[in-house]
């Protein structure tokens, strides 16, 4: 089957990305030998990021030592953030690089499908026909048949539909249905020229007593399907207990805030057996597999030679161990089974770098580079060992540029070298890559079937060492990264970016006109290559104007800017339309921005995507003028609100009180503020004060666990976790005359067309009569809700909660959003 090698290859050896090097310690590298004698494969399988078991996915990839990975259906682009303000795509890059974090630390591998997270469903049957069953049930069977689990356990019951999260039950559905359809030839054929069927061993499912709905309901169900096995097991090699090993894994996904402490002692999980062959042996998911050398025809010889290289390892001597694994090396490449080979290939690869002391490095002189550019490549080898290591060869791919230094490399002495590498011109991006082409309603849009549910793009510019052990010729793959040395940090690593040569970007995503005069626009050109001369237009589709028709730009500098103004004038009816930049350089049109995602937790995140801003001209009047805001978990209302001609200050926790907030028209809580400032429980007399004196206080959605204080509001106000997921429900105006639904604009149902993703979430459930609810909404299928937005009046001022998803409806400057919007901050003015 030589055909699959390259790919799975490919597959394997997916290293980090702009991470510092890690270099095995030698109580690792004993960890990484018991590693390479495992020759067992376990898949998890669930929707979402955060939704895995780290606890599952540590024991088993560092007490069982199988290979793990976890597939998640999607990357999280539905949720909330909180951490920064960037949602959808954005915030499923984010979330996918916390994934690879975690992994980083439980030992697991990483994998998806091409599902989007579009938001909370209630049925896996909304979840699937959004997402195209299709075309991600064909996702799973790729994931199943290029990763080859002996055994896939699904994180969530395929039997409870409409009792959890729609696409939970949902990644349960498809996992069952792909377990079976991977080993039939005519399911998906197109990706057997790529790879072959497969058929898993086992499928489970990892229960608790949370799916029972109590401990009480779980001791006594029927568990003659089920394996039950401590996983609270203790690591010597690295001072840790599977639990707390879990808890940093799971600490990763900040952005959901979801911290967790690490825990000592037992801790039992339980799987059910849904489909596969029964287990001999209770306590084993492996039971009757042979996860040996032994399953693979010639491996019986290499396991002999790792049991004794396992057996004899001398800690205070790693290198002692190179002449049986360069032995070992050497068998592998006549393995038949490319899969297998190619894994533990990878494995003894790193155990023979780390066996030998060494550390090898390509670092770029710059942290990107256009095509057909000129970088710097500069190289570093040391052998950390008494162990003989010629350094053969080094280059840089794609290309062939090369240096052949034929030199070995003495105990601790360095060697340095650099070479002038130039980028093809044919040479891709380096964004993420499933964000390439405008995605569909559910699914992204990826037609390269090789590249799809890889967790990154691959970066094909690299590396390769060429190093001879005992006339053996290794040759080692080192993605070429930049580093710099922070005064505080240190050194910082960053992966090397391939970027346009320009690029365009707005200070505004959205640009709200609110009357017929023209604004200015500035954007800001930058040059990614020196002297970049060229011009810049704007285009917008209707009958939008823009004065000039295009500008000249000349900059000189790699990295330098041109600031480049636009005079838009809109049409006199309300309209929507996006602005697209257009760059003419050297006989090409380029239309992209380079976003930059930085956050401490993960590698720096580059995003070439389609350069644009959104104009709407919006029929809206407002009374007041300055609105104040308390931050919660991170939105853009503020600069939305400034859109719409407010003056917005943000009020620092610590400075609220009655007199300080009486100038401001009205006041507004940030999502999420009183379960994330905890200073608001000893505020929120202050906030009643004002609003008693008359001021308006809008406070946005929170959840119910984990409130900051016990009464959110002056009278019974109680919170729930209704929510109207369908972002086209019918909204019923309970009370027309409302002056929240009349002064200053009229909302109509008009002002419900066209917003995204949700109506509203964590809605009220029970309330006290001097609150008025405003409208009532629903889900197929379900009872009105009317807790999404209700306004009480306190004194002389107005207390105003809602679960309406504004936040999500900004940033895409859905129009009725806005009005509804004004007209809160407006009442009783």
């Amino acid at each position: 089957m030589r055909k699959f090698l390259p790919f799975i290859f490919f597959l394997v050896i997916i290293s980090v990305q702009g991470q510092a090097p890690k270099n095995l310690n030698s109580a690792e590298i004993d960890q990484a030998l018991k590693k390479l004698n495992f020759l067992g494969s376990v898949l998890y399988l669930a929707a979402h990021p955060d939704d895995e078991n780290t606890r599952l996915i540590s024991y088993l990839s560092n007490e069982v030592n199988a290979r793990t990975g976890y597939l998640s259906i999607t990357r999280g682009d539905g949720g909330q953030n909180l951490i920064g303000p960037e949602l959808k795509e954005l915030l499923g890059v984010i979330r996918t690089q916390e994934l690879l974090a975690a992994r980083r630390i439980d030992g697991g591998e990483q994998r998806f499908t091409r599902a989007i997270d579009f938001g909370y469903t209630k049925t896996p049957e909304e979840s699937m026909e959004i997402w195209d069953k299709e075309v991600v049930l064909g996702d799973v069977v790729w994931a199943i048949r290029t990763f080859k689990p002996d055994v896939i356990i699904n994180r969530f019951n395929h039997r409870t539909s409409g009792e959890t999260h729609g696409q939970h039950t949902a990644s349960a559905l498809l996992g069952v249905e792909a377990f079976k359809l991977a080993d039939n030839k005519s399911a998906y054929p197109e990706q057997l020229d790529y790879t072959e069927t497969f058929s898993p061993t086992r499928l489970y499912f990892n229960t608790s007593p949370w799916f029972y709905g109590s401990q009480e309901a779980f001791d006594q169900a029927d568990k003659s399907n089920f394996i039950q096995f401590d996983t609270g097991v203790y690591f010597p090699w690295n001072g840790l207990s599977n639990p707390e090993i879990a808890a940093l894994s799971r600490s990763q996904h900040r952005s959901q805030g979801f911290g967790s402490s690490g825990s000592r002692g037992s801790q039992i999980e339980y799987v059910e057996l849904i489909d596969g062959k029964v287990p001999e042996t209770k306590g084993d998911i492996f039971a009757g597999i042979d996860t040996s050398w032994n399953r693979l025809k010639g491996g019986a010889a290499i396991g002999e030679i790792l049991k004794e290289v396992e057996e004899n390892y001398n800690f205070r001597d790693p290198s002692e161990s190179l002449p049986k694994l360069i032995e070992a090396y050497k068998l592998m490449q006549d393995l038949e089974d490319s899969y297998w080979k190619n894994i533990k290939t990878s494995e003894i690869k790193d155990i023979i770098l780390a066996c030998s002391g060494l550390y090898i490095e390509a670092l770029s002189n710059t942290p990107y580079s256009a095509t057909n550019q000129s970088i710097e490549v500069n190289f570093e080898a040391i052998n950390r060992s008494n162990i003989p290591v010629e350094l053969s060869s080094v280059s840089v791919l794609p290309g062939s540029p090369s240096l052949e230094p034929n030199k070995v490399l003495s105990n601790n002495e360095n060697w340095n070298e650099k070479l002038i590498y130039t980028i093809p011109k044919d040479a891709k991006y380096t964004s993420p890559y499933w964000l390439n082409k405008t995605p569909n309603l559910g699914t992204y849009v990826v037609e390269d079937l090789k590249i799809v549910g890889l967790p990154e793009t691959p970066r094909l510019t690299k590396a390769i060492f060429n190093l001879k052990f005992y006339d053996e010729i290794i040759s080692f793959d080192k993605e070429l990264v930049y580093k710099t040395t922070d005064p505080v940090k240190g050194e910082v690593y960053q992966p090397f970016e391939i970027v346009p040569p320009v690029t365009a970007s707005f200070n505004d995503n959205v640009l709200i006109y609110t009357n017929g005069e023209a604004k200015q626009i500035e954007l800001t050109v930058t040059a990614n290559q020196k002297d970049a001369m060229g011009k810049l237009s704007l285009k917008a589709p209707g009958t939008w104007k823009i004065e000039p028709k295009e500008t000249n730009f000349d900059i000189k500098n790699n990295g330098g800017t041109a600031t480049l103004s636009f005079m838009v004038t809109p049409p006199k009816e309300q309209s929507e339309t996006n602005l697209i930049p257009e760059i003419t350089f050297e006989g090409q049109v380029y239309s992209n921005e380079i976003i930059k995602l930085d956050y401490e937790h993960i590698p720096l995140q580059t995003l070439v995507l389609p350069a644009k801003t959104k104009l709407v001209k919006l029929d809206i009047k407002k009374k007041g003028e300055l609105v104040g805001y308390i931050d919660g978990a991170g939105d853009v209302i503020p600069e939305s609100l400034e859109q719409i001609g407010y003056k917005v200050i943000r009020i620092n926790p610590n400075d609220i009180n009655a007199t300080s907030l009486a100038k401001f028209d009205a006041i507004v809580l940030g999502i999420r503020a009183y379960n994330m400032v905890e200073l608001l429980k000893f505020k929120q007399k202050e906030l009643m004060k004002y609003v008693e004196n008359g001021g308006t206080l809008i406070s946005q959605y929170n959840t119910n666990r984990g409130l900051v204080l016990d009464n959110l509001a002056p009278y019974k106000l109680e919170l729930s976790r209704d929510r109207v997921t369908e972002e086209d429900a019918k909204v019923e105006f309970l009370d027309p005359q409302h002056p929240v639904l009349n002064s200053p604009n009229k909302i109509t149902q008009k002002d419900f067309e066209n917003w995204v993703q949700e109506r509203g979430l964590y809605f009220s459930d029970s309330w006290a009569p001097e609150f008025t609810p405003i409208f009532a909404m629903h889900d197929k299928n379900e009872a009105n809700s009317k807790g999404s937005l209700l306004i009480a009046k306190y004194g002389k001022g107005h207390y105003i909660y809602t679960g309406l998803s504004f936040f999500r409806q900004f940033p895409d400057a859905v129009p009725g959003a806005f009005r509804l919007f004004a007209n809160l901050i407006s009442i009783g003015k």
